[in-house]
């Protein structure tokens, strides 16, 4: 199964997910600031980020509503990074918040709460050809 980098703050969504996705068979591993996320995405090459977009910009700082798609855009930009699909998670799906998505690279947006789950076990299967 895929090799997935989870980028999220809060404590109980990332025990869902992290339950959710290992249950599935993914090896997840996570950051929960975005200076983590750039620095783990080049240290594990992860097949796939799935990434809040609302979470502290360093590991001691208050959440920032731009932090995430911060991070997105600076694994974007790295020769190393640039390639590994990135799906943003939000609650923020009005069209003017998906045009800044797209903009910072997100590769697809997953709207939160996850519900249906398998709507995003869908997105991994796309991005990472993998059986899920």
């Amino acid at each position: 199964m895929a090799n997935i980098l989870l980028v999220e703050d809060d404590e109980d969504n990332i025990s869902l997910l992290t339950r959710l996705l290992e249950h599935h068979g993914h090896d997840l591993t996570i950051a929960t600031d975005g200076a983590t996320a750039v620095s783990k995405a080049a240290e594990i090459l992860p097949e796939l980020i799935l990434m809040d977009l609302e979470l502290p910009p360093t590991p001691d700082a208050s959440p920032d509503p731009n932090a995430g798609l911060e991070a997105t855009r600076q694994i974007k930009a790295a020769e190393s990074t640039s390639g590994i699909p990135v799906i943003a998670l939000t609650a923020h799906t009005m069209a003017q918040h998906q045009e800044k998505i797209e903009a910072a690279g997100c590769d697809a947006l997953q709207e939160k709460p996850i519900f249906p789950f398998e709507n995003l076990l869908d997105k991994i299967k796309a991005f990472t050809a993998e059986d899920v």
